[in-house]
């Protein structure tokens, strides 16, 4: 195991299921990254704006503020709009994919994500020029 450093990149995880959040945070943390979580659309906004996270993986269907929001409201504030949004969620029709991209994501899957496959993605991310 991957022992994270304050050098380690910081990903946001943003989902409403607890289990979820739990699964993903500790599968990425055991990869070697910093791990923040938030349960919905605001929390997550408020965390970035914080934080400045390296990447928000971005449940889009949230009760209260939902991630197309959230995405909207990180990618306009000058703080925040440079974070690379990984949408994955439940929705995976091409209309959902386009209003994803529409709102700011920079990535999009569709549910379920083997958390091997989120850390691949991330990865990949990170090791590219943004």
């Amino acid at each position: 195991m991957k022992r994270p450093s304050s050098k380690s990149p910081l990903v946001l995880v943003v989902d409403d299921y607890e289990d979820t959040r739990r699964i993903y945070a500790d599968y990425l943390r055991f990869a070697g990254f910093r791990v923040a979580a938030a349960n919905d659309g605001a929390e997550a906004i408020a965390k970035a704006q914080e934080l400045v996270p390296d990447v928000v993986v971005m449940d889009l269907g949230m009760p209260g503020v939902d991630g197309w929001t959230a995405t909207r409201e990180l990618k306009k504030d000058p703080r925040t709009k440079n974070i690379y949004v990984m949408a994955v969620t439940g929705f995976a029709g091409d209309d959902r994919r386009l209003e994803a991209w529409r709102a700011g994501c920079d990535a999009f899957l569709s549910k379920p994500v083997l958390p091997a496959e989120l850390v691949r993605r991330i990865m990949g991310r990170l090791t590219r020029p943004a």
